[in-house]
């Protein structure tokens, strides 16, 4: 398995391709069609992630295994916190380690850099993700209701993983 720093156009287009596909199949039951095509188009589109990583300090990985994207994950530095923005796998190979794998990686890369915890927001009736990320160490740390425009809010927990 490979973790692929996504920084050229044509690594932007199959992360966005894969946030399509991913968000549409996984988030339509929680959240609606709507938010979903609103936070795709918003956070998820080719433009939306060319801006975060050209501007804003996003960075982010394609998970690639035997070549194949399988998966990405982002995150952001936030002074003493790294913030786990995105993190989804294929469901065809979710429930195979990958995620653990994938947040090994980022927790050595905040060690690396100094960094004394992990954060990360997650929808609150996502139960399944949210079990595995406290499988995997992190804790609820409590509720974060944000405004996300187009008349739509994320109803998410903050999760925190202290290194």
């Amino acid at each position: 398995m490979e973790f692929i720093q996504v920084k050229s156009e044509e690594e932007i287009k199959v992360t966005a391709e894969l946030a399509s596909e991913i968000w549409a199949e996984h988030y339509t039951d929680i959240i609606g069609a709507a938010q979903v095509g609103y936070m795709i188009g918003k956070f998820q589109s080719e433009d939306a992630i060319a801006e975060q990583i050209q501007n804003q300090g996003y960075l982010y990985y394609l998970i690639k295994e035997n070549n194949k994207a399988i998966g990405y994950y982002s995150i952001i530095p936030q002074d003493d916190e790294l913030f786990l923005s995105k993190l989804y796998v294929h469901k065809t190979l979710r429930g195979k380690g990958i995620a653990r794998k994938a947040v090994n990686f980022i927790k050595a890369f905040a060690l690396e850099r100094g960094y004394e915890k992990i954060t990360l927001t997650v929808n609150k009736k996502n139960i399944g993700p949210i079990a595995a990320y406290e499988k995997l160490g992190f804790v609820n740390t409590g509720p974060i209701v944000q405004d996300i425009g187009g008349g739509f809010v994320m109803d998410d927990y903050k999760m925190e993983l202290k290194l």
